[in-house]
């Protein structure tokens, strides 16, 4: 049976766990990262509540794993109100959102994940919400159709997503607030790494810390995923002491190298590699190489490939660079291809 692939940033059942959760800063001020964020949206939060109104409605976008949910229950602690959470795909008819609308308090945070998976239908509901906090809600059809006109509260809407493109125009312009998530230098993640430790009551050195950052692909809910699976190993076999070398050790049991790639990221580079040469070759051909699915090459496994120099996308297709051929020993091609593998 294939191995769960911890490096995702998208979220496991493990994550739910209370000792997990537990390590979400609760403040401006326990964010670590994301600067570009947090500051002005640290002077959107005070302006609010010293004019007593709800902030505006604000989208968070970039790869999972980076805090919008917690920027989001941040919000709401800042605001002193409650958190009605949702997301895109459980909302699937116009129903289903009128039922969480009507029942939000004056100033409540309405946190919608995966927003740009919102069905056309229900969409159409939540700009007038959005806007007038007015709601025409239609009952019944034909001759005994009637319109029931719902008055809200005033609240704001926080909308995660991934990908931003598919987020339709009217809905994005809705938001008076739009920030972007930026994956975490190493440094912000060795910080994260010894907050989250020392939460946790684990003794972990500094070299230790920056080997789990590192390899940690810029994403918080990894590395925090990476320290309890550190953590387990010293338990066992290093007599719970956590050193550099105890966490290389549990890391390349893992299969996470020293760059951050485990099995399918190596497995990707080496079919482009080996079966197409280096590529170009198309996501298509790919997706059918290694029986994976075209998104799950897209949107978890291509990202980081990318934004480390691994992978480069070029009209024809996915080409690896010369940094993979390196990173893998392979070969590098005749001098005169090496051009290409870096264009």
């Amino acid at each position: 049976m294939a191995r769960e692939r911890i490096l995702t940033g998208e979220s496991m059942p493990e994550d739910s766990d209370p000792t997990f959760t537990s390590l979400r800063p609760r403040s401006l001020e326990e964010y670590i990262g994301q600067q570009d964020v947090v500051r002005p949206l640290r002077i959107a939060l005070e302006a609010a509540r010293q004019r007593g109104e709800p902030l505006e409605h604000v989208l968070l976008h970039g790869p999972p794993g980076l805090g919008k949910t917690t920027l989001a229950h941040i919000i709401r602690h800042y605001l002193g109100a409650e958190v009605i959470a949702t997301s895109g795909p459980a909302l699937t008819r116009p129903g289903d959102l009128m039922g969480l609308l009507t029942n939000l308090k004056p100033g409540d945070v309405f946190f919608i994940d995966e927003i740009h998976r919102l069905a056309p239908a229900v969409e159409e509901y939540l700009y007038p919400a959005m806007e007038d906090f007015i709601v025409d809600f239609v009952v019944d059809k034909g001759a005994n159709a009637r319109m029931l006109n719902f008055k809200l509260h005033r609240f704001t809407l926080v909308g995660a997503t991934t990908m931003a493109g598919l987020l339709s125009a009217p809905l994005r312009d809705r938001f008076g607030l739009v920030y972007r998530m930026n994956y975490y230098s190493p440094a912000e993640l060795h910080a994260v790494v010894m907050r989250s430790a020392r939460l946790l009551g684990i003794a972990v050195g500094e070299d230790a810390a920056w080997e789990i950052a590192r390899r940690a692909r810029g994403t918080p809910r990894v590395a925090n995923r990476l320290l309890r699976r550190v953590r387990d190993y010293a338990q066992v076999e290093a007599a719970g002491v956590i050193t550099r070398e105890v966490a290389d050790a549990a890391l390349r049991l893992e299969g996470i190298d020293e760059m951050g790639l485990d099995a399918l990221d190596r497995a990707l580079l080496r079919t482009i590699i080996d079966v197409y040469q280096g590529g170009p070759v198309g996501i298509e051909a790919m997706a059918a190489t290694l029986n994976e699915s075209q998104s799950t090459l897209v949107e978890v496994v291509e990202p980081y490939l990318l934004q480390i120099g691994f992978l480069a996308r070029t009209p024809g297709g996915r080409k690896a660079t010369l940094a993979a051929y390196q990173h893998l020993h392979v070969p590098a091609t005749p001098p005169g291809d090496q051009r290409a593998l870096e264009m």
